[in-house]
């Protein structure tokens, strides 16, 4: 039996008395029980947390840089990413992937998950009919931040692909606040033109931050 056998059994009853309160510190020594089965888990928690500050960014942090920190392996590289992993295929089967789209609430729900843990901007298209029942949801875009290319070919293929009479577009800014740009803004007409030639029209654009998210037609936008 392991001298810290006794430690966590008495985290784990913690824990589970109390999951939404347990300090983040200890939520990862928790998780690394599982990838350093008998040795002290609590200074490489620690340790992960002053170099990258918070859970997330130990979360976020790349595979190379996780192996920086001592005491760090292949096994705990893995297990941190599994969850980060498990945790956004949570969120998204919690979805309304089926239902209406008919508030920015529901967009929310909807592409929370798309963007969870996003370090890169992203560019997403929502497909719906004409009474606004979601079609399918489309990636259309992915880069490096700042790099994302939002192509009208790609957007116009998607929206047709799935018969939409009317689309919701959504993108991130992974290093700023969800506010719309002069950029923007100036795609946002120039594609709502486009997809007007073809019969689909743009119901919004909105964007994501973190766990923010601006809808750019509440905010006032004329499309």
């Amino acid at each position: 039996m392991s001298v810290h056998d006794g430690h966590r059994g008495r985290m784990k009853e913690e824990f589970l008395k109390r999951p939404d309160t347990f300090p983040d510190h200890k939520v990862l020594e928790l998780l690394l029980f599982y990838a350093n089965p008998r040795g002290d888990t609590n200074p490489v928690a620690h340790d992960l947390m002053d170099r990258f500050v918070t859970l997330d960014g130990v979360m976020d942090a790349s595979p190379a840089e996780l192996l920086k920190v001592p005491g760090v392996g292949e096994h705990t590289v893995v297990l941190l990413k599994a969850v980060k992993e498990a945790g956004g295929r949570y969120l998204a089967s919690r979805s309304k992937a089926a239902g209406l789209i008919q508030t920015t609430g529901d967009i929310f729900d909807l592409l929370r998950p798309y963007f969870y843990g996003a370090r890169g901007e992203k560019v997403i298209l929502i497909c719906l009919d004409g009474k606004g029942k979601n079609l399918g949801v489309r990636v259309v875009s992915e880069g490096s931040v700042n790099a994302a290319e939002v192509t009208t070919r790609g957007v116009v293929e998607a929206a047709l692909g799935l018969n939409a009479s009317q689309v919701v577009l959504a993108h991130n800014h992974p290093s700023g606040l969800a506010l719309p740009s002069d950029e923007d803004k100036a795609t946002t007409r120039y594609l709502s033109q486009v997809l007007q030639t073809v019969g689909v029209a743009l119901m919004d654009h909105v964007i994501f931050s973190e766990d923010d998210m601006v809808s750019m037609r509440e905010s006032g936008f004329r499309f």
